[in-house]
């Protein structure tokens, strides 16, 4: 269906107003400020952890505690008789276990966490977000090339853009781990101990995952995935500015052939990292699925952001060409998606729920209580209820404020949705949203809004001499 109209395609380019500016600059102040006042109130106890998990501990060690629960009594009265017994390892409400013959016996759980973990937690949950939302932007622009997709070429700088943020991300992930990754990841304290085979405290499972989890291996793909990225992403952009200014089809072929090859790394790598930097923090959980799961997280979640900034161009004058159709298809993609992650979480909760084998069900069993279990549920209404029932209809999809609005929604649900992975595995129950969470993540809202609205600007926001760039223009979804 056509449009029934000559349209002029022209070159436009975003000036980063100093009214733009300001707004970064504010949102970053906030931000800065409510994690300072978050890091001023967090209690300075060198052992900053729970009292069940401290009562957990010594009554595993001891035998006897007048202050321990009766649960964690005989919790340690059963480890005591099976000790030295090798059997599998498992954590439950922050106790680490060992299983024999279908029982769980109580034995001397995590380390005790130091009270700037929390924060470095945060930091990791911030930096690994953004990270994957700007890999998934280097996706998008490399789907609809192998895909020789014509309707995103319109809006094309706005992922290209969104994934120049990939190396900070990775440089804050790679640094929170060689800073902290001691207090984050229970197998990095473990490795340190050099525990032998019978000694107290050896771990069967963490022994036998050391081949994959040892700090040179991980340190190795906290490096090295990012960097072939980042060359993936440079080089994908370059060959794309080039075919803007000097045009013909030699730079079109040659980024649909490299877009092929990133896509094999981007698939491997992202399973990999996921792996890597959240999966491992339940060490002795894993999940089939759990990169699948990553990927659909930071996919619509990109997708909402290219959403919102696309809204926004559009909203001071530029993209004048981008209409309701691109603006629905956006639409249909966050709705997609939406039913996608929720399909994907659902999978891997009801075959862990029905299966009910102890060392699945731990990863669970303390995302079910509080403090997490009102992130639980929020989950499934930010990510899966808001998407499914306001886009269901076509209106909604072209509506920029509805979009807007669910958009916001899904960008909130998925940082919940990282919380969700990452807190209950590092910092159990003493986490909480407070002044350091929102306060982190406003600061990093505001860089990363800076930081791509600045590199809109330096380049032209109209592909202009992409061969598709007539298709996108007149692009009509028919319905």
């Amino acid at each position: 269906m056509s449009h029934g109209h000559d349209i002029h395609i022209k070159q436009e380019k975003f000036i980063f107003s100093s009214k733009t500016k300001n707004l970064c600059y504010a949102l970053i102040l906030i931000g800065a400020i409510l994690t300072a006042i978050g890091i001023f109130t967090i209690p300075k106890d060198a052992h900053h952890i729970d009292a069940e998990h401290t009562t957990a501990v010594a009554g595993a060690e001891h035998h006897t505690d007048a202050a321990a629960s009766e649960h964690h009594e005989m919790a340690a009265t059963e480890h005591h008789e099976v000790e030295g017994m090798e059997a599998s390892t498992q954590n439950i409400h922050g106790i680490d276990t060992f299983r024999d013959n279908e029982q769980l016996h109580g034995v001397p759980a995590e380390h005790a966490k130091p009270w700037y973990t929390r924060v470095y937690a945060n930091l990791l949950l911030n930096g690994y977000l953004i990270f994957l939302i700007s890999a998934c932007g280097l996706f998008f622009f490399a789907l609809q090339s192998i895909a020789n997709a014509g309707w995103a070429t319109l809006i094309i700088r706005v992922p290209q853009a969104i994934s120049t943020f990939l190396p900070v991300g990775a440089l804050i992930v790679l640094a929170v781990f060689l800073l902290d990754g001691q207090n984050i990841y229970h197998w990095v304290h473990y490795e340190h101990l050099h525990l032998a085979k019978g000694a107290k405290g050896y771990d069967p499972i963490l022994a036998d995952k050391s081949w994959f989890l040892n700090t040179k291996l991980i340190v190795g793909f906290l490096v090295g995935i990012p960097l072939i990225w980042f060359l993936f992403g440079r080089k994908l952009r370059g060959l794309s500015y080039k075919e803007d200014s000097e045009g013909g089809l030699t730079f079109f072929k040659k980024t649909i052939t490299f877009s092929a090859a990133f896509t094999i790394f981007f698939g491997f790598g992202l399973s990999i990292f996921s792996w890597v930097v959240m999966m491992s923090v339940d060490a002795h959980w894993y999940s089939t699925m759990f990169s699948l799961y990553n990927f659909a997280t930071g996919w619509v979640t990109c997708i909402s952001i290219i959403a919102l900034f696309v809204l926004f161009l559009k909203r001071n004058g530029y993209l004048t060409l981008v209409s309701d159709e691109h603006v629905h298809d956006l639409g249909k993609f966050m709705f997609a998606f939406s039913i996608f992650w929720t399909y994907l979480w659902l999978s891997q909760f009801l075959l862990i729920w029905y299966a009910n084998i102890p060392e699945e069900t731990i990863y669970f069993y303390k995302r079910w209580e509080m403090p997490f279990k009102i992130n639980f549920f929020f989950n499934l209404v930010m990510n899966f209820l808001i998407p499914f029932l306001v886009l269901m209809t076509r209106d909604n999809k072209r509506n920029p404020k509805v979009l807007t609005f669910v958009a916001l929604c899904i960008i909130i649900g998925h940082w919940n949705d990282m919380y969700l992975m990452l807190m209950p595995g590092t910092i159990d129950h003493q986490a909480g949203i407070g002044a350091l969470e929102i306060g982190m993540t406003l600061l990093f809202a505001g860089v990363f809004i800076y930081w791509v609205l600045a590199a809109l600007s330096k380049k032209n926001l109209i592909a202009i001499n992409h061969p598709y760039i007539e298709e996108s223009a007149h692009h009509d979804v028919g319905v």
